[in-house]
């Protein structure tokens, strides 16, 4: 699960919010911001679109707080606000566009004798893919929750899964005297599993 799940806010915060209180908005905030920010980016790969994903998260989040329900929900709340905002900027005909060109740029050979960073691993992914990825093994979400999501069905969220583990598994892969060793499947799949 990302940080979302770790950050505990008191109940009177929270109905101040739901209120429009200031001062209670600025702690949200300032408590909400780096999470969602950070999954922003990670989903886009942008820091200038994560960064509008992040603020137009919060404009949400400001402007519809008297909706919410129950106070525990807040940070389930932000989270799927900010998930959506993330795929509508992935559903944009400009980032489906700059998704394919980015598609026929040759990519940075990585190399095998170092940690792999996952904003490169996940970089290697469509924004579809990476999306699911993100969403399934960080954020925890259910093949269903994902399908509802993206408005297609839960074989959609298993397909895109299965096709991002075999890419993150063949550049994965580990080279030994220039002789492939294993599939790195078990890698891919282990990533959903910290």
């Amino acid at each position: 699960m990302s940080r979302f799940g770790d950050i505990r806010l008191d109940a009177a915060i929270v109905r101040r919010l739901m209120r429009g209180e200031r001062k209670a908005q600025e702690i949200v905030y300032r408590a909400y911001a780096n999470p969602v920010y950070t999954m922003a980016r990670r989903m886009l790969r942008d820091p200038g679109l994560a960064e509008e994903a992040t603020q137009d998260t919060f404009v949400d989040v400001l402007t519809g707080a008297a909706k919410l329900e129950r106070v525990e929900a807040l940070s389930g709340w932000i989270r799927t606000i900010a998930v959506n905002q993330c795929l509508m900027r992935l559903r944009s005909p400009w980032h489906r566009r700059r998704d394919d060109l980015a598609d026929d740029e040759p990519t940075a050979d990585l190399s095998l004798g170092r940690a792999i960073d996952i904003d490169q691993a996940l970089g290697r992914l469509s924004g579809k893919a990476r999306m699911v990825v993100w969403l399934h093994c960080i954020e925890g979400y259910t093949h269903d929750e994902i399908a509802a999501a993206f408005g297609r069905s839960p074989s959609f969220s298993k397909s895109q899964l299965a096709r991002a583990y075999r890419v993150l598994a063949e550049h994965c892969r580990p080279v030994v005297d220039g002789a492939e060793r294993g599939t790195g499947d078990e890698r891919s799949r282990a990533a959903c599993a910290v």
